[in-house]
């Protein structure tokens, strides 16, 4: 069974909620996105995305714009990254996903960019340019395969959801607000209107990610999903301090924001 799918059964059957948190791969170097990862797992997260650095993240705020950049500078190439993946592997079973955008793949090789991706341990792809117009190709060579496509939806989705998410099988990624990554105060978005909506359509864990950024707003947000994404935060963290316990010590305490009054 894909490790996503697995710990999110898992979580379920403690009545406990997913922390997936997010690095930006080479940021400061690779040898540190691994230290990281594991630094994030020691933490509490239950998942780890690992951003392919590009030099236009379009979903992107600053923060991780300027990460991605900083990588893409040191000279980070997929190769490594697959690298570091294998490494992390071999000493850890935390469910792993790829956040890439389409080009890279592109770039690199549709079927060598899973078949390397399989071969390094990765359980998800997310593409946040990937349209459902246009991921019918990625997703057939995806089929039988133990990678999940997962899928992006935004509150201007809409009628669109439903479409965008018949692909899913482990979760669905939902987009907070209209606008890109970053770490925000407070989340304006109709939230519990939006998360219904979504449920309407899946019965699959509802994951929500963009200005998540402190254990006050996984308060405000826990009751309406399955899991929270924490990227911003975690990469300028990083860009401050090359400190792992600092890293370790943050995801303790949103892990600990998700476990307040949850299990009862």
């Amino acid at each position: 069974m894909n490790r996503i799918k697995k710990k999110f059964d898992l979580l379920k059957s403690h009545n406990e909620k997913a922390l997936i948190t997010f690095i930006t791969a080479g940021d400061p170097d690779i040898k540190t996105t691994a230290d990281m990862i594991f630094a994030m797992e020691n933490g509490g997260a239950d998942i780890v995305e690992i951003g392919i650095p590009y030099s236009d993240p379009l979903a992107d705020g600053p923060v991780i714009q300027n990460s991605s950049a900083r990588s893409l500078k040191k000279g980070t190439k997929i190769k490594d990254i697959m690298n570091c993946v294998k490494d992390v592997r071999s000493k850890s079973d935390i469910p792993l996903a790829f956040l890439a955008y389409y080009n890279s793949i592109f770039k690199y090789g549709i079927e060598r960019f899973i078949s390397e991706s399989l071969m390094a341990g990765i359980d998800g792809f997310i593409i946040p340019d990937l349209p459902i117009e246009e991921r019918e190709e990625l997703s057939l060579k995806l089929r039988g395969t133990d990678i999940s496509l997962i899928p992006l939806v935004a509150p201007t989705s809409k009628e669109r959801i439903k479409r965008i998410v018949e692909i899913a099988d482990t979760f669905v990624y939902c987009v907070s607000l209209n606008g890109v990554t970053g770490m925000r105060e407070r989340i304006s978005t109709d939230l519990k209107t939006y998360m219904e909506t979504v449920k309407q359509f899946t019965p699959l864990p509802r994951a929500l990610g963009f200005g998540i950024s402190n254990p006050s707003i996984v308060k405000d947000v826990k009751d309406l999903c399955e899991g929270v994404v924490v990227g911003s935060a975690i990469v300028d963290l990083i860009s401050k301090s090359r400190d792992d316990q600092k890293v370790k010590e943050f995801v303790k305490e949103m892990k600990g924001a998700l476990l307040d009054e949850n299990k009862g």
